[in-house]
């Protein structure tokens, strides 16, 4: 029996996709950008095949790449990691989650404060996860208000101070607003606690206590499909945050790239077969939406010393795919995903069709891709670029 790791590094976009015009996102180019401005050194991804995909200065396309390499374009509407994740998993969204450019209505925000039972919230609009507290954290701990905020993404997102909301209260209000406040038209797709501490002046973020509460993916979708079908199912990082825990027989939570890398060596040391649903969340999270395209490049860089490690723990009947979820260009303007084609590459190039697998037509096809090597139908109205 296999084992599939479904690698995401997260942001990870190669190009603006047709309709990026509809999203503001003409000419975004994450990784042409990134590469060609910083010009990481990536010799293991280069070896792979990355250069075959885009042109990419000093990652030149090699004669013989060990990996099967192509992209893959987003039929769904959006470009947030929820709708990514859920197109990679066989699910296509007709009408994008709800964004709100200028703050939640009052309707949403008396009933968030009715269920939480404060008298009012601070911000209510988009803002920098770390902008906002250091603009209202001071007036929070005053007031005991907490600060809600969204960002380009469909989020809705309560910070406190765990000195003036204990952090099972957050969770609670959180898990409350999910089921209760943030439904039908407001469904949003992740509501997220953030949770900080500090002094004026030196609030910071406690990363690794954040939970999000997603919406529940529709059936079918990947990891419940292989679950029902007897598959071992592990989610490493945000992965499991994304579905709503729906689908996956184990997961690891993480808070950095170097401790999902760690967490996958781990579990591909214990598991016989299985599927591995893995996200890298650096690229995204402290580099892309912060417009930092060296800190992207380094990530990169972290990455790719990695892959020898990883490699090295795969067996011949495994198969190792890298890809993204969205765009996240760190170097135009705005901090915001960005609509992009995703690079894909197939670990190693005799498990795919050939050598080029070409531009996929939607995220669907690593669903069908992975389902088909367990025997399992294409429910997903995708194409499999793997060889069963």
């Amino acid at each position: 029996m296999p084992r599939v790791v479904l690698l995401i590094i997260d942001g990870l976009g190669c190009g603006s996709q047709e309709d990026a015009h509809l999203y503001g996102d003409e000419g975004c180019n994450t990784l042409g950008h990134v590469v060609n401005r910083e010009r990481p050194h990536l010799p293991n991804l280069t070896a792979m095949g990355l250069g075959h995909i885009l042109p990419l200065d000093e990652v030149p396309a090699v004669p013989a790449p060990t990996a099967a390499y192509g992209r893959m374009r987003e039929v769904s509407a959006g470009k947030d990691s929820t709708t990514g994740h859920w197109e990679l998993a066989g699910v296509v969204l007709k009408r994008p989650f709800p964004t709100y450019p200028h703050g939640f209505p009052p309707k949403v925000i008396d009933a968030f404060c009715r269920i939480s039972g404060v008298d009012g919230v601070l911000a209510n609009a988009p803002w920098s996860g770390t902008a906002v507290i250091d603009a209202f954290g001071e007036e929070h701990l005053r007031t005991g208000r907490p600060i809600v905020y969204t960002s380009a993404d469909s989020v809705f997102q309560v910070a406190a101070h765990e000195d003036v909301v204990p952090l099972p209260t957050l969770h609670d209000w959180c898990a409350a607003a999910r089921e209760r406040v943030l439904t039908d038209a407001h469904e949003v797709g992740r509501v997220i606690a953030r949770p900080f501490t500090g002094v004026p002046g030196a609030f910071h973020r406690l990363n690794g206590q954040r939970k999000d509460f997603s919406a529940i993916p529709p059936d079918p979708h990947l990891p419940n499909v292989l679950l029902q079908a007897g598959v071992k199912t592990v989610s490493i990082g945000k992965v499991i945050d994304l579905f709503a825990g729906v689908g996956f027989s184990s997961y690891r939570k993480t808070t950095t790239n170097a401790e999902g890398i760690s967490q996958l060596l781990n579990a591909l040391a214990g598991l016989d077969s299985g599927f591995l649903f893995v996200n890298l969340i650096d690229t995204d999270q402290l580099f892309g939406h912060r417009n930092d395209p060296a800190g992207f490049a380094r990530s990169l860089e972290e990455f790719d010393r990695a892959l020898p490690a990883i490699l090295g723990k795969l067996r011949a009947d495994d198969v190792l795919i890298i890809t993204g979820d969205h765009g996240n260009d760190p170097t135009t303007p705005g901090s915001d995903h960005t609509r992009e084609f995703v690079p894909v590459l197939v670990y190693p190039v005799g498990k795919a069709v050939g050598q080029d697998i070409g531009l996929r037509t939607s995220f669907r096809d690593v669903a069908a891709s992975v389902a088909s090597l367990w025997g399992l139908p294409d429910i997903f109205d995708g194409h499999s670029f793997l060889i069963g």
